[in-house]
């Protein structure tokens, strides 16, 4: 039976494309590093994040911005969710900084050598809750990607939205097959992100006009969440899942009403 895997991002507002990380969207494309102050309302939906999984008890895989580890705001507010969650959460990479490697020219020893540094300072920080999961910046992954994340020690990558609408994303050739024929050929195991009839229904998609009620509707639909136990060895199995996400600073929507759309919540 298919089962349904949270999970969550942590960008904050300086991660944003059109702020840092792409080589022609943002004000600052190198954006390879950018330990800054984190904004009241990223600490704010951390908080609120925290009481929406104690509330439910659901189990979510988050993925970590590494520079948020370097800042001692950031860092407390995630170190104090991890402690207070426990067995709930785990804790993945989403990069060292919000850099997207799959928009800039190939660079594999770049992107190992950031993988690594990521995935150590997880291990640092959360101990047993860090996997080596990856999900790119920005969803920008190409196929040149697939063997640089082998090689940093990626079992699961989680960054491909199979919907024509976003293709531009997926490399010079801007085929999804081509991404994730490369993942396998690599032994990366890929996650791709839940769509609806082709639709993309994570992130963005669940507030975007004209998607937000397609996407709604399809969360509302998905099959039974794993369970803490569970997460770990059907991620990493062959398991049929429907991997979903959202964003942390969604949790202060509608004044911090906000709540991930599923007919449990």
């Amino acid at each position: 039976m298919s089962r349904t895997w949270l999970t969550v991002d942590t960008d904050d507002a300086h991660h944003r494309p059109w702020r840092q990380g792409h080589p022609t969207r943002s004000k600052d494309p190198s954006g390879q590093w950018t330990a800054r102050q984190p904004s009241k309302a990223w600490i704010a939906s951390i908080e609120r994040f925290g009481d929406w999984v104690q509330q439910t008890g659901h189990a979510v895989t988050v993925f970590v911005i590494q520079d948020q580890l370097v800042h001692p705001h950031a860092r407390k507010a995630l170190l104090d969710l991890a402690a207070r969650c426990g067995t709930l959460l785990t804790f993945a990479s989403h990069g060292t900084s919000h850099r997207a490697w799959g928009a800039w020219p190939e660079d594999a020893a770049g992107l190992t050598a950031a993988v690594k540094r990521s995935f150590a300072a997880n291990e640092e920080a959360f101990g047993e809750q860090a996997r080596p999961w990856f999900r790119a910046p920005s969803g920008y992954v190409a196929p040149w990607m697939a063997e640089a994340l082998a090689q940093a020690g990626v079992t699961v990558d989680s960054s491909v939205n199979p919907s024509r609408l976003v293709r531009r994303k997926a490399g010079p050739t801007r085929r999804w097959s081509d991404v994730i024929e490369a993942m396998d050929h690599a032994g990366v195991l890929e996650r791709t992100w839940h769509v609806h009839r082709g639709w993309p229904v994570c992130g963005p998609a669940l507030h975007l006009p004209g998607m937000a009620g397609r996407a709604r509707r399809a969360w509302n639909n998905l099959p039974p969440l794993l369970m803490a136990e569970e997460v770990k060895g059907a991620v990493e199995g062959r398991d049929e899942l429907a991997t979903v996400y959202w964003h942390v600073v969604d949790h202060m929507r509608r004044k911090g009403r906000w709540r991930p759309p599923l007919r449990s919540t």
